[in-house]
């Protein structure tokens, strides 16, 4: 017997990629990445966006989804890559997705795609975490404490179960500062983290239980994180841009509206 076949034509041919770093904010940092994947999909439709699909049965948006971040979590920093079967103006593109996204998912910039993976130029993320009530001086103790271990393991639960990872093996930087806009006590602590990209992740509630661990520091009041870069790691321990190899690329007509 033959193989099957899917009806029809075969998809249109990709002509362009575009990256796309967009953020998280308020409530909508509650988002699964399913529920965005969702949506994300449901603005290119309500934009029109000429998408090119992938083939078989079950064509579906070509959307590739870089380090995506832990749900509950804020970001400034994520990143995806869509492949189009006719030529767009970039900023007009991000334009309409923004307006198509609900407000908190929020398109940030439009790039056309150069050579290269852009899951290869992602190493390391930057992070603050704001510690409401936490004395910047109990935070920088417990930083000390940590930074001083050669490895601290710590609990995870995941859908294989319970498991270890070590936390302070993925750490680059960690320091704490004073954070005082907004706060009548007269300041708190707000912790500047670097992480290396490792498999699994190693997130901010995974360094927040080392810090436990180590100096038992517990925040009454539940912190927040914030992803504000994600890229290359640097020789000094910056995080870079992921898409600034992009931008010296030669933009293409455009058929988009």
């Amino acid at each position: 017997m033959a193989p099957r076949t899917p009806d029809g034509p075969p998809p249109a041919p990709v002509v362009q990629r575009v990256r796309l770093r967009y953020a998280k904010r308020g409530r909508l940092r509650f988002t699964s990445h399913r529920d965005f994947a969702r949506a994300f999909e449901r603005a290119l439709r309500r934009a029109g966006v000429p998408m090119a699909y992938s083939a078989g049965f079950t064509p579906h948006p070509r959307v590739s989804y870089v380090g995506a971040s832990p749900t509950g979590v804020a970001s400034e920093a994520e990143y995806l890559e869509i492949a189009l079967a006719e030529r767009v103006d970039v900023e007009r593109l991000r334009t309409v997705l923004d307006a198509a996204l609900p407000d908190g998912l929020d398109v940030l910039e439009a790039v056309e795609a150069g050579p290269g993976s852009l899951a290869e130029r992602i190493a390391a993320s930057r992070w603050h975490i704001d510690l409401p009530g936490v004395p910047v001086e109990a935070a920088a103790a417990a930083v000390a404490a940590l930074l001083a271990r050669s490895e601290v393991l710590v609990e995870r639960l995941t859908k294989e179960g319970r498991r270890h990872l070590d936390a302070r093996a993925a750490i680059v930087r960690l320091a704490a500062s004073r954070a005082v806009a907004d706060d009548p006590a007269g300041g708190h602590a707000i912790l500047d983290l670097v992480v290396r990209q490792v498999t699994p992740a190693v997130r901010p509630d995974d360094v927040l239980a080392a810090l436990r661990s180590v100096a038992g520091l517990a925040p009454a009041v539940p912190p927040l994180a914030v992803r504000v870069a994600q890229g290359p790691l640097g020789d000094a321990g910056e995080v870079g841009d992921p898409l600034a190899a992009d931008r010296t690329a030669e933009p293409g007509a455009a058929a988009f509206p």
